[in-house]
């Protein structure tokens, strides 16, 4: 199963992706190795279609003003720890900035979040929603050390990952638990077998100090950064680790950086469960009936129900693989990260009362990072890679047992799938780092922190967590009345002209503003 104790922000991508038939990306050039690693120069070049690591897929289709994707290669000391030993390549992409060269700023650096998500592919699939920033920016992103083609952890071939996911990851009774307790030790293990001298650098604070090497490379003074998801985490880290180099920051999708892995998994239950309140109350709220229930509890009662059927007996779902109760959790967690998704959930749900589980299974294979070809991204091993070498944290069945009830109460369809993912890092061969990060930066300029409040992946709360943990005059909120995962791409003019202040004039909203 995927680790969703973070479940991932790249998810939303992938969504997106596989539903519209846009798998694009790239991967990196080369260059030449430089003594000074902060001296290197970039060859970049057109990018080439991405790797299966990355998604698969073609390359990226030229920007609407004919303008060409680039990638490159960025070489990083392996081990941050001894900066003049062994390197690693990490793949980065950029659209060079559109307007005139004296009104740039700068390099604009984003991460999608994941942990585990390739920016490089993402990027380009979105890159026209950022299309006014490019005014002023090089977009640039880049694949995380682990992650794509940026040496990417890998466990488990796409065959075996097949069957990985057909588990049961809410086990009823102890032959359950013990066939999830050896998968998830057989999935670890064949992480390290495979990855084993990566796994000990693919931690936050790697990542982050990449960053700011990137920022060298690229030739800027300062980081100017849109992070989202998990990629407010790592800005976060940046922040607290380098506060004199953040340039103009957005976090939007916060992560919550007090919780340990428990609390963000239970607070992840809270919000999918709101989520999905919200998605059976709209569903009801139209003027035509709703076609999976006739008020907002029996819309919920019936997805119950389905799943309990599910875990009995799996109906047909993308041939020759059948929809289990798990892929159909996840499918539904998926299609919650957006209201732009709401359609296809209801559409999928629909099927499978008739027998039929094909939506819902795609909607989970993309939560999974599998496409159409059967092959599977490297999301899944980045993301526990990442989290467990983050998270100190290491969790038993026996204490997973324990806390059912209380994750039962948080959410009654999501709460035994979150609380069984918490056994993700029980066996895994590298110690976590901390029980959540440190992203306090005195004497950083102001980040712009916007909260969702239907957010179900970063419930809302955590944005005025996270400014309050910068520390006083660095964190600024904005809160959006909204629904799904994140704020700016749901295309709201309020968020946006906020954003678009900040980052292109310097305008920094007023502490509290809110969009609705």
């Amino acid at each position: 199963m995927p680790n969703p104790s973070r479940l991932r922000a790249a998810a939303l991508t992938a969504t997106a992706l596989v539903l519209s038939g846009l798998l694009a990306g790239c991967g990196g050039g080369s260059q030449e190795d430089d003594e000074d690693l902060t001296g290197q120069k970039l060859d970049w070049n057109d990018c080439p279609a991405p790797s299966e690591a990355e998604g698969g897929g073609a390359a990226p289709s030229a920007l609407p003003d004919g303008d060409e994707w680039q990638c490159a290669t960025m070489r990083a000391p392996l081990d941050w720890d001894d900066p003049e030993g062994d390197t690693i390549g990490l793949a980065l992409i950029r659209a060079e900035a559109s307007g005139a060269a004296d009104r740039r700023i700068g390099s604009l650096v984003f991460n999608f979040g994941g942990p585990g998500g390739s920016g490089v592919t993402t990027l380009p699939a979105f890159g026209q929603d950022y299309a006014k920033l490019r005014t002023r920016y090089d977009l640039v992103s880049f694949d995380p050390r682990g992650v794509g083609r940026s040496d990417p952890v890998e466990c488990l071939d796409d065959k075996q990952l097949d069957t990985y996911f057909q588990q049961d990851a809410t086990p009823d009774d102890q032959a359950e638990r013990t066939e999830l307790v050896d998968n998830t030790e057989n999935f670890n293990a064949a992480c390290e077998k495979n990855s084993q001298k990566i796994l000990p650098h693919v931690r936050t604070t790697d990542a982050a100090r990449d960053m700011d090497l990137m920022r060298q490379v690229l030739g800027d003074d300062k980081l100017h950064y849109f992070g989202i998801s998990y990629g407010t985490e790592l800005g976060g880290v940046y922040a607290h680790l380098f506060p004199r180099h953040v340039g103009r920051a957005v976090f939007d999708a916060v992560v919550d950086p007090t919780q340990t892995a428990e609390q963000s998994s239970l607070g992840q239950a809270k919000g999918f469960q709101l989520a999905l309140d919200n998605f059976a109350e709209d569903c009801v709220s139209k003027t035509e009936d709703c076609p999976v229930g006739d008020t907002a509890e029996d819309v919920k009662t019936r997805i119950a129900r389905l799943l309990k059927d599910l875990d009995r007996k799996p109906i047909p779902g993308v041939f020759p693989r059948e929809l289990t109760e798990t892929a159909a959790t996840g499918g539904i967690a998926q299609a919650l990260y957006s209201k732009d998704f709401w359609e296809y959930l209801t559409e999928g749900l629909e099927q499978a009362y008739d027998g039929d589980g094909r939506v819902l299974m795609v909607l989970s294979d993309a939560l999974n990072g599998r496409n159409e070809d059967g092959e599977y991204s490297n999301i899944t091993a980045a993301n526990v890679a990442i989290n467990c070498a983050d998270d100190k944290p290491r969790y038993d069945p026996a204490y997973v047992e324990g806390k059912l009830p209380e994750f039962r109460d948080a959410s009654p369809l999501f709460g035994d799938y979150l609380a069984w993912s918490m056994l993700s890092c029980t066996d895994w061969p590298v110690a976590g780092a901390a029980d959540h990060p440190d992203v306090s930066a005195p004497g950083a300029p102001p980040i712009l922190v916007i909260g969702n409040t239907g957010d179900p992946a970063t419930p809302y709360e955590g944005a005025g967590r996270m400014v309050d943990a910068l520390g006083k005059g660095v964190g600024v909120e904005l809160t959006y009345k909204g629904q799904g995962h994140g704020a700016y791409d749901s295309k709201n003019r309020c968020v946006q002209d906020a954003v678009h202040g900040y980052l292109l004039d310097g305008r920094v909203p007023a502490a509290g503003t809110v969009c609705s």
